[in-house]
């Protein structure tokens, strides 16, 4: 096959999307030359953990937005590769809620596995990738960070894979610039033992918010307040920790909310969101999008509608994430390979709106389960990716959900089953309020002499 794809981006999207091709082509299929640029020096993505934040070691912006006590806030059932199990990677069942370690050690297994390393041009920032309609290709620019050297190249597809959770989004509020003590944004957060002793405010009411505010308690904050803009999260907090509406003025340290109610904060936390940013498109190729279900002019929320030889996975809102950047990545796969034909723009325009407007009318989590499992099933069943059980996942989002609202420290501590092998999780052997240490070590570590699973 003659032809050649740009992956920008080794993150879980980039590396499935190397995988796929790997698996085509161990399958015997003629596959495409694949050029897979990284900006950072290693692959895994926000997974890469970095005690950098602000710039890196280039001057480019950190993209990582991981930070050093996390914890998976699902179970890892529902994000399993398919076909590359836990059961496969860590040669015995482990629990369902690892930390950052220990997924970022799985991700990195699979990609190990696949052999596609010297796909990578790690140290390499993409400047600027355009669209010549006369030659059908696209030409990028990019920068080898270690030298400074410019380079430019042309290929027949363009799969951006930078994720879309790496660029802050930094409301600005009445007296911030006076606050006397820290103020940063989750992106920039690394460590929960920074804010011992401390009062700390959390500006956010989604997934960030909610586990940045329980890894300050869990590291000894004096107390957590969390605001919220158009709805608390509702969970039964423990003592120290409490929501409010949102800020509406910050004097000195005491910080004012919309319900009158005003407290003493010694650090802001800003976890408002992120936005997808993609400098180094040409404006006709950009993706403008806040953060939803199913962003619009994305054909089965994957090929840019004005041109499908423009890929963009993990652009979705997300309760699963490895598991559905995988279904895109196949799928994307076949599309190159010519085993799926697209239909014609007017038709992908209908399948966009259709699924658009069945996304507009979803009222809570747990249709929105249900809208993301139907979608991966849609991709799944039109390449030859592994079965697992959907429905599983399913169930076990929906008891996640009830986990949490139950007890919203205790809900790491449960155990799910694997979709992929039917392999029943241990429970950890140390609660996770009390589990201090977050190293892979010490997370496969036996206890009293016996397994975990035992």
């Amino acid at each position: 096959m003659t032809g050649r794809v740009a992956v920008i981006g080794a993150g879980p999207c980039g590396l499935g999307q190397l995988r796929a091709f790997q698996q085509a082509k161990a399958k015997g299929a003629e596959i495409p030359e694949i050029v897979c640029f990284e900006k950072q020096s290693d692959w895994g993505g926000l997974w890469n953990y970095t005690w950098r934040s602000g710039t890196d070691e280039y001057g480019e912006l950190v993209h990582s937005s991981m930070y050093r006590y996390l914890w998976s806030n699902g179970p890892k059932e529902a994000l399993e590769f398919a076909d590359y199990t836990f059961d496969h990677h860590f040669k015995q069942p482990i629990p369902s809620f690892p930390p950052r370690e220990v997924l970022y050690d799985y991700i990195t297994g699979r990609a190990k596995d696949a052999g596609v390393r010297p796909w990578i041009q790690f140290n390499t920032a993409v400047r600027h990738v355009t669209y010549d309609k006369n030659s059908g290709k696209f030409s990028l620019t990019f920068e080898r960070l270690t030298d400074r050297a410019l380079h430019a190249d042309t290929f027949d597809w363009v799969v951006v894979a930078t994720g879309h959770f790496s660029v802050p989004n930094v409301p600005h509020f009445p007296g911030v610039e006076s606050f006397p003590g820290r103020v940063m944004h989750g992106h920039d957060f690394r460590s929960a033992d920074e804010f011992k002793g401390k009062d700390v405010l959390i500006v956010g009411a989604s997934y960030s918010a909610e586990d940045i505010g329980l890894q300050c308690h869990k590291y000894g904050a004096k107390s957590v307040t969390m605001c919220w803009r158009t709805q608390a999260m509702g969970f039964h907090w423990p003592e120290t920790m409490d929501e409010r509406p949102l800020l509406t003025k910050i004097e000195g340290r005491k910080v004012f909310f919309k319900d009158g109610s005003s407290k003493d904060f010694d650090a802001i936390i800003l976890c408002t969101g992120y936005q997808h940013h993609f400098p180094f498109l040409a404006d006709e190729l950009k993706l403008r999008t806040h953060n939803r279900m199913h962003p619009p002019h994305l054909y089965k929320g994957i090929f840019w509608l004005d041109n499908p030889k423009l890929i963009y996975l993990g652009m979705q809102d997300q309760f699963y994430t490895f598991s559905m950047f995988d279904a895109q990545t196949w799928y994307a796969r076949d599309v190159i390979l010519g085993r799926i034909k697209l239909p014609s723009k007017e038709a992908m325009q209908k399948d966009d709106d259709a699924w658009v407007k069945r996304e507009e009318a979803l009222k809570d989590a747990f249709e929105k389960i249900d809208f993301q499992a139907d979608y991966i099933r849609e991709l799944c069943d039109a390449t030859d990716y592994p079965k697992f059980d959907i429905d599983m996942t399913v169930d076990e989002f929906k008891e996640w959900e009830h986990d949490k609202e139950h007890s919203i420290l205790g809900y790491r501590n449960k155990a799910f089953k694997s979709p992929c092998t039917g392999t029943m999780a241990p429970v950890h052997h140390t609660p996770w309020l009390e589990a201090m240490d977050d190293s892979m070590k010490a997370f496969l570590a036996v206890k009293g002499g016996k397994a975990a699973a035992e």
